[in-house]
């Protein structure tokens, strides 16, 4: 199978065709997403290896001009093609959500990686533990721009997710062929549910966090908030079919821990067990691989480039989505007129040139969508789109990738994001309506960042 690039090409023989008749079929001899499609005056014949491919079979027939005649043989480069959403800093209706998995079943992506909980908000409800939505999911304002500023809106926000809720979210998702991944990010991130139970915390007895960054505030490790981490992921559980279970593990300061960052390692693992018992296995940030990542964890390489080679020489399966890469929060032109621009500068053109490791223990790829400065769907797809489009290109297709090739074939698909009204980024700058001249941003150069992950991963080394 050679597959074709994610934006189908248009310069097929046209002739009329008389019936749009699809006849589809199952051949398990064929891998499980791959498909044959063939277009023909008698209509179309759609053979996959299953309910996935024929589904991803239909969405190329979707791109097809009506008179054109096709044969097409067709595979995934990547099992995991994944997309980060953080709920928790924004968050986002149900009916937005659905949406988005919408637009993620249209560019054959087939990962939500759900970031349900963080210092700013807890947007899970869990039986018996009420103030984690009544408390933790709301916060008295946010942030206005980048954190350096030290500006608020003075506006109250929050929101969380029944249970009936994210059960229909995992339902919708699954009928498009996508699985969602929920992260509960623990020991640190955990401002919002200490706020709700300061048991769980340190000797912290304040809000939810407002500010943007990283709290100090972390849970204790004593055996009963152990415990309070095993009932929340048996529910997490009880919701998410998935294999895997986000326990994030990521940006965990240890001011608060007589015992420093080795209490981390332990904690890790016995969170690792308690998913095992229930036939899961630990999804977390490439900082679990400190002291050593329980067995059997997939890491998600965030921290530059590095950790996703520490992870594979330890033998971890890994998804990457290293940030000056595919951090879709990072700015994506010098445009002034960008909104709340903050780190590296991340084009177009950026996202379709990045490459992956080469190594079998790479699963695939994760664009994150860290939503700080980003306070609706509409935002979410101008910082998305098009950028989405060349990432979903990058991790479907194996043929060798030319940018000028698909800057020729992007403004016919943008078409269609126009007919779905995704309010993209267009290719020809922000508007003046795309600005937030009140919500100032911190560019980075890469350099700068750069020489941050190098010193940000020195636990690695």
């Amino acid at each position: 199978m050679i597959p074709q690039p994610f934006l189908v090409r248009r310069e097929h023989r046209a002739r009329t065709i008389e019936s749009d008749e699809v006849r589809t079929h199952i051949d398990p001899g064929l891998g499980r997403e791959a498909y044959v499609l063939d277009r023909s005056d008698s209509g179309v014949d759609l053979t996959a290896g299953s309910e996935a491919g024929l589904f991803y079979g239909l969405r190329t027939l979707d791109q097809l001009p009506p008179d054109a005649h096709v044969h097409i043989e067709d595979a995934p480069r990547f099992a995991w093609r994944g997309v980060l959403l953080d709920v928790a800093r924004h968050f986002m209706p149900v009916p937005d959500l659905l949406r988005f998995l919408d637009l993620l079943a249209f560019h054959k992506l087939n990962v939500l990686h759900l970031h349900l909980t963080d210092d700013q908000g807890w947007r899970i409800e869990v039986p018996g533990r009420p103030r984690l939505t009544s408390v933790g999911a709301w916060r008295s304002e946010s942030m206005r721009g980048s954190r350096i500023h030290n500006l608020y809106d003075g506006r109250p926000h929050g929101g969380f997710y029944t249970t009936g809720e994210l059960r229909e979210i995992v339902a919708y998702a699954a009928d498009r062929h996508i699985t969602v991944v929920p992260e509960i990010d623990m020991p640190g991130h955990m401002q919002a549910a200490i706020a709700a139970y300061p048991e769980l915390g340190n000797g912290f007895t304040g809000p939810v966090r407002t500010a943007w960054g990283i709290s100090t505030h972390v849970l204790n490790l004593e055996p009963a908030t152990l415990d309070f981490c095993r009932e929340v992921l048996d529910h997490v559980c009880d919701i998410f079919p998935s294999p895997l279970i986000g326990i994030g593990g990521d940006e965990c300061p240890a001011d608060e821990w007589p015992g420093g960052r080795e209490l981390q390692v332990a904690f890790t693992a016995a969170m690792a067990a308690h998913l095992a018992s229930r036939g899961r296995r630990v999804y977390g940030w490439d900082e679990i691989l400190a002291g050593g990542a329980p067995p059997g964890a997939v890491i998600a390489a965030w921290r530059g480039e590095e950790p996703a080679a520490v992870a594979i020489r330890a033998g971890h399966q890994v998804v990457a989505c290293p940030d000056v890469k595919l951090y879709l929060d990072y700015r994506q032109s010098d445009d002034p007129g960008e909104p709340t621009p903050v780190g590296t500068l991340l084009t177009l053109e950026d996202v379709y040139a990045y490459e992956p490791p080469s190594s079998p223990l790479v699963l695939g790829c994760q664009a994150n969508l860290w939503t700080e400065h980003m306070e609706s769907l509409r935002r979410v797809e101008y910082m998305a789109f098009p950028r989405l489009c060349a990432f979903a290109e990058v991790v479907w297709s194996r043929t060798e990738r030319d940018f000028a090739d698909f800057s020729a074939r992007l403004p016919a698909h943008l078409a269609r994001l126009d007919a779905m009204g995704v309010n993209y980024r267009p290719l020809t700058g922000p508007r003046p309506s795309d600005g937030r001249p009140d919500a100032p941003g911190n560019p980075r150069t890469l350099a700068s960042r750069l020489a941050e992950l190098h010193e940000m991963t020195a636990d690695l080394r």
